[in-house]
């Protein structure tokens, strides 16, 4: 069994696969970069007793973090209760991509995993957008990350209207807008985000195409995923796994080249 570990920047997901390489466990929790090894080895342990997985049949771990203050802490946790450090995804790992950048080091652990399992599951050329605290598109083709966009997210847009806008709420998107004209200040503020992101993400792909040329994939993945797809008008594939199925291949990947 291998134990895959997404630190991002507002919520840390663990997943755990089984020998057949299918992924049983799923577990998100609030990242914490103050929390100590410690803290992340009781999380982790209390994780294995919720969902019955034996300790010891865990046999090696593989983390993509873009909160290096949790990177440490989470690794010594899972070395705790495995027993070998795990890999960390970044300079030294294979991972089969070809990164068109100018500075390697600068992109996101986890923008290759998800890239290296969608080069590997889907038509390419691919557009892969990940809603998260940010959304990015990355582009490629074949195993080729020829680059991407990064724009403020959906939590971000809403923390930003309530926290800057005196008279305007805390709202969650539950429910969605009524229509895309709110005729109160929740739905309208609801219609503005999502409607609003959905826009842009049909925009931004229409630009990517226009710049390079047609796509014959688009798949999206990440946390707030849900919430825009419905609005969009665009054919765009959900992958809520993507990342983690992505960190597994990369362990596979390793594991092979060390036998």
């Amino acid at each position: 069994m291998v134990l895959t570990a997404d630190i991002g920047n507002s919520d840390t997901t663990l997943a755990i696969f089984d020998e057949n390489g299918a992924l049983t466990v799923r577990s998100t929790f609030s990242t914490d970069s103050h929390a100590t090894e410690d803290q992340y080895a009781i999380q982790l342990f209390s994780i294995f007793q919720l969902y019955g997985v034996p300790q010891g049949k865990v046999s090696g771990g593989i983390i993509a973090s873009v909160v290096p203050p949790v990177t440490a802490a989470l690794a010594g946790a899972m070395e705790r209760l495995i027993g070998r450090p795990p890999l960390v995804v970044g300079a030294g790992l294979r991972t089969g991509l070809n990164i068109r950048s100018d500075l390697h080091a600068q992109l996101g652990a986890d923008i290759v995993a998800y890239c290296v399992e969608a080069a590997a599951k889907y038509p390419s050329p691919v557009i892969v957008i990940d809603f998260g605290t940010a959304i990015t598109f990355s582009l490629l083709r074949e195993n080729t990350y020829e680059g991407c966009v990064i724009a403020p997210g959906v939590r971000v847009a809403l923390e930003a209207l309530s926290r800057q806008a005196a008279e305007l709420p805390r709202i969650s998107l539950s429910g969605g807008p009524s229509s895309v004209l709110g005729r109160n200040t929740v739905d309208a503020m609801r219609s503005g985000v999502l409607y609003g992101n959905a826009s842009l993400v049909e925009g931004m792909i229409d630009r990517l195409e226009e710049a390079t040329q047609k796509v014959e994939t688009i798949v999206a993945t990440g946390s707030f995923a849900g919430d825009v797809l419905p609005y969009c008008r665009r054919k765009i594939q959900r992958d809520p796994d993507l990342l983690l199925n992505g960190l597994y291949r990369i362990y596979q990947k390793n594991m092979a080249a060390k036998r």
